[in-house]
């Protein structure tokens, strides 16, 4: 698969890739995802990013106070956030999906979170039990209209007891809730999984169980057939903000498992969809294999009408003195997190980035995916990111 070029914004994304596929080997041999012939109906989905739904009476405070100390004071305020501000987001989305369902064209077909449904620590498997069947039924009770989704993120399985208590609860949700967006979906039955929609494919990655998962995903892009890819995956795969080293596959040892990731999303030209780090992120970043697109948000909202903050936007701004976003962000490793980004600038082709939490609106029509970005709990767009854009220009 050739690499991709500058090319004139006029010209659609299909028509892009039909012809490159077309220049390499004839269009005979161009994969499926590349000979589709004309265009489905449009969809779209509410996206969200972490939401770490917590009661402190989900935690051994015992346990807590011995082995995570540290945590108590953010567990206190996850737990005024589930209590005070989570209600109000989802009835935003709630409203938001029945009003566009209404007249849209590509109306919202889910709702996909990126991870961190809880925030875990709960000291034993009956208390992670318990926190992680509240969260669904505050889901449920919150009565979207959709199917709700989610990937793995660290937290839902963070704690004693933690992943037994996310394969009791979250993965029979998880096959329902898939089942429902896509009846055909066959490879349900744990973390990773894959659904679709339209002209899409979403596959979810556990990034908790990386290794196995990266084959799986080698697997899965091989059968592809749709013409947009998501990869769903909770930490970034691209660095961006003060902790560059909270990417998959971050350690030395594993850095030819994460030159592997990298082409393979290139070459499937995917959109990374995640969270982990709270902050909102777009960017385009290339291999020799080609070019992908991530985009990040945060649905952790310690206010309603939260502004944006600490807003870097360009490739003037993916330098080293990304770190200064957090200045007080464990100093002891800075010199390591810069140099990361030293090794990573040369690739990254655009880049934008903010504190501002939120959720989004991604509109899949044709050969577009765009997002619509908007700040806290409010109807209020902050702003549009043309993700397929990303790609091309």
């Amino acid at each position: 698969m050739p690499t991709f070029r500058p090319m004139n914004p006029a010209v659609t994304r299909r028509h892009f890739l039909k012809s490159a596929a077309t220049a390499a080997a004839g269009a005979a041999l161009a994969p499926p995802w590349l000979r589709a012939a004309g265009d489905p109906p449009g969809f779209s989905f509410v996206f969200l990013g972490d939401l770490h739904y917590d009661k402190l009476e989900h935690h051994d405070i015992a346990w807590l106070a011995k082995n995570h100390p540290a945590d108590r004071s953010q567990i206190e305020n996850y737990t005024r956030i589930t209590r005070d501000i989570m209600p109000q987001l989802f009835a935003t989305v709630r409203a938001t999906i029945a009003e566009h369902n209404q007249s849209a064209a590509a109306p919202i077909a889910f709702v996909l979170h990126a991870g961190d449904v809880v925030e875990g620590l709960c000291g034993s498997e009956e208390l992670s039990v318990r926190q992680n069947a509240e969260a669904l039924a505050f889901v449920r009770d919150a009565k979207l209209g959709v199917p709700f989704i989610f990937t793995k993120g660290n937290h839902d399985v963070t704690g004693d007891g933690a992943v037994a208590a996310f394969q009791r609860v979250f993965h029979p949700f998880l096959a329902e809730q898939a089942r429902a967006i896509s009846p055909a979906a066959t490879d349900i039955g744990g973390a990773r999984f894959t659904i679709d929609s339209g002209n899409a494919q979403f596959a979810f990655f556990d990034a908790y169980d990386a290794a196995p998962s990266l084959e799986w995903l080698e697997a899965v892009a091989t059968r592809r057939t749709a013409e947009h890819f998501f990869a769903v995956i909770h930490p970034p795969v691209v660095p961006y903000g003060a902790r560059s080293n909270w990417t998959v596959f971050a350690s030395d040892r594993e850095k030819a498992k994460r030159e592997k990731l990298l082409d393979l999303l290139a070459q499937q030209h995917a959109l990374v969809l995640g969270g982990h780090i709270h902050k909102f992120n777009s960017l385009a970043r290339v291999t020799a294999r080609g070019r992908f697109a991530q985009f990040a948000i945060s649905s952790v909202i310690n206010t309603p009408d939260a502004q944006p903050k600490m807003e870097l936007s360009g490739l003037k701004d993916y330098t080293p003195d990304q770190i200064r976003v957090e200045p007080q962000f464990s100093p002891d490793t800075a010199a390591v997190r810069r140099a990361i980004y030293e090794a990573e600038r040369p690739f990254v082709k655009a880049f934008a980035y903010a504190d501002l939490p939120g959720y989004a609106i991604v509109t899949v029509r044709g050969a577009s995916v765009t997002a619509k970005m908007y700040s806290g709990v409010t109807r209020k767009l902050w702003r549009t990111v043309d993700l397929t854009g990303l790609l091309t220009s």
